[in-house]
């Protein structure tokens, strides 16, 4: 076996796809591209996330408490990585990559139309975000795009590298314990 830095670790356990995040604040709204979060419970169904004050939308998320989570399919790759490497404090993202919104139903925050799914999200919880960036966020509406073509998702290893989301695999019938899940 070859060792690697602790560092890496996220780049073997990273939980979930590369997701936008969408802010809005003052009437502004910004976006962001963020690869740490993590899937808390169920009911209510909670998500925690890392935003921290180096992201310009970490105060708007301070500030309004919401956000939208957006997530992009394979072909807005490009844009994603774009979108991870400027700040909402010098562009216009939504104008520079030209990024479809459309207004969400519950926040300010607007949905992402070129993105797979929205979740309208409110901040529960932030005794964790002073010491680790780490918001705890509830779900409140969830919206699936069901009109793109492109289906799988980015999942960030590190460096600019990820694995794409190919097939799925339905083990549904041996779930017995979690059945009542949804």
């Amino acid at each position: 076996m070859k060792e690697v830095p602790a560092s890496h670790a996220y780049r073997l356990l990273e939980p979930g796809p590369i997701v936008m995040v969408s802010t809005t604040a003052k009437g502004l709204s910004n976006v962001m591209t963020m690869g740490f979060h993590m899937m808390i419970q169920h009911e209510p169904p909670l998500i925690g996330c890392v935003i921290g004050p180096w992201d310009h939308s970490h105060q708007a998320l301070r500030q309004t408490g919401e956000c939208v989570i957006a997530v992009p399919g394979l072909d807005l790759a490009e844009t994603v990585v774009d979108v991870g490497n400027c700040s909402g404090q010098q562009v216009d993202k939504f104008e520079r990559f030209g990024l479809r919104l459309r207004p969400a139903r519950d926040v300010s925050a607007p949905l992402l139309d070129d993105c797979l799914a929205n979740i309208e999200c409110r901040v529960v919880d932030t005794r964790l975000s002073d010491p680790y960036n780490l918001f705890i966020l509830e779900a409140t509406r969830v919206w699936i795009n069901e009109s793109r073509k492109e289906r799988r998702t980015l999942h960030h290893r590190g460096g600019g590298c990820f694995t794409i989301d190919g097939g799925t695999l339905d083990l549904g019938e041996r779930m017995v314990k979690w059945r009542h899940l949804p």
